[in-house]
């Protein structure tokens, strides 16, 4: 499984840039959600389930991505 790096920040496959804030539990479920913030426009605190966060992308949706993981880090964190 591969890490997530807090403060990192990770390009997504469809070219934007956004800063890994930290994690959460969601209340119902207890699954662990990645809280991040895009690194352009208005910068809002977004969150996604830590999974998603690292999944490969869908081959079969977007067959022409270069980039193997949905979101890939590009400059470390903590």
């Amino acid at each position: 499984m591969r890490e997530l790096k807090i403060g990192g920040v990770y390009r997504h496959f469809k070219g934007n840039y956004y800063r890994v804030e930290g994690t959460a539990r969601e209340s119902e479920t207890g699954e662990e959600l990645v809280l991040y913030r895009p690194l352009y426009g208005e910068g809002g605190l977004w969150a996604r389930p830590l999974a998603m966060f690292l999944s490969e992308v869908d081959r079969e949706k977007y067959p022409s991505v270069q980039q193997k993981y949905r979101f890939e880090e590009v400059l470390s964190g903590r």
